[in-house]
């Protein structure tokens, strides 16, 4: 029987928040292609598992420092998204919108399956550095230094992102493609450049949320992309589709409530937290269409 103490809500509430932020980052991820190019991004899920293995190999096997390998896993995520924008989408740009979802979908599964054909379908146990698996015990929270760093690092590259697009040229660029592809490309700016930019930007960010998912949760397997990329778009409907604040504040609010599903039910229960996710979702639709920061647009 679970007790309810202050002490317990409190840390479940923080837990929620550490989860909250690896899918805020993704949905951010997520927002900022789908508000360029109208694309639900299937292959950024895909991105997390090629980060989180391209870490395991830098730090673990070849023993290079912790700085060298994050910088480098971040660098070996934006050439993955620059790879797939001139691979997949650059040719299917201007063309009907689901050609680039099914192109999406087709390279998750080419990823995927690379994968589990390079890594085998086996589960890998990620370390981390020590540094980040010491444990802190408090009266009233218990966590541990990687939390901290998810939760810092979440904020900080959200805190950059938004200053970048409000504050400099590319941005605005970003901004304004993202309200009017023809318009943008009539007052001179290259659609093409920024397109490029947003998937090295989403794919960096994918490339190391892969890194805190497979630190937080102590494994990594060549599947674990999917759920996690449908989740943050689960993120994205509940904030609002097309707003970045609104992705960020899914990705909390679905951290929270995934984490309490299990935190506050009965034993046996905590299985359906995916099915108690995606129902809140429903409930969401129904009530608010558009999501919590979401507006409605009229075609």
């Amino acid at each position: 029987m679970i007790v309810l103490t202050p002490e317990y809500i409190i840390q479940q509430i923080f837990n929620g928040i550490v989860f909250g932020a690896m899918y805020a980052l993704l949905a951010l991820g997520m927002t900022v292609i789908y508000g360029i190019l109208r694309l639900i991004h299937f292959a950024h899920g895909a991105l997390i598992t090629v980060g989180s293995f391209c870490f395991y190999l830098l730090f673990m096997v070849l023993g290079l420092p912790f700085p060298a390998a994050i910088v480098l896993v971040i660098g070996l995520g934006a050439l993955m998204g620059l790879i797939l924008d001139m691979v997949a989408y650059k040719k299917a740009v201007g063309g009907p919108e689901v050609s680039m979802l099914i192109t999406s979908l087709g390279f998750y599964i080419f990823i995927e399956n690379l994968m589990k054909l390079i890594v085998s379908p086996q589960p890998y146990a990620f370390q981390s550095p020590p540094f980040l698996d010491t444990i802190y015990s408090m009266p009233v929270l218990t966590f541990r230094t990687i939390d901290i760093f998810i939760i810092a690092t979440s904020i900080a590259i959200m805190v950059f992102f938004t200053l970048f697009v409000k504050k400099t040229k590319m941005g605005v660029a970003m901004r304004a493609t993202s309200e009017s592809g023809e318009a943008a490309r009539m007052v001179g700016i290259n659609i093409g450049r920024v397109i490029s930019i947003s998937f090295i930007i989403a794919s960096a960010i994918a490339a190391i949320t892969g890194f805190m998912w497979g630190a937080k949760y102590g494994q990594i397997a060549y599947n674990m992309g999917f759920m996690a990329g449908v989740k943050a778009f689960v993120a994205i409907v509940i904030g609002g589709v097309g707003s970045i604040p609104g992705a960020m504040l899914g990705g909390f609010i679905l951290g929270i409530l995934e984490t309490f599903s299990v935190a506050f039910l009965p034993p046996g229960y905590a299985a359906y937290r995916d099915g108690i996710v995606f129902f809140i979702l429903i409930l969401i639709l129904i009530v608010k269409p558009s999501g919590i920061l979401g507006q409605r647009e009229v075609e």
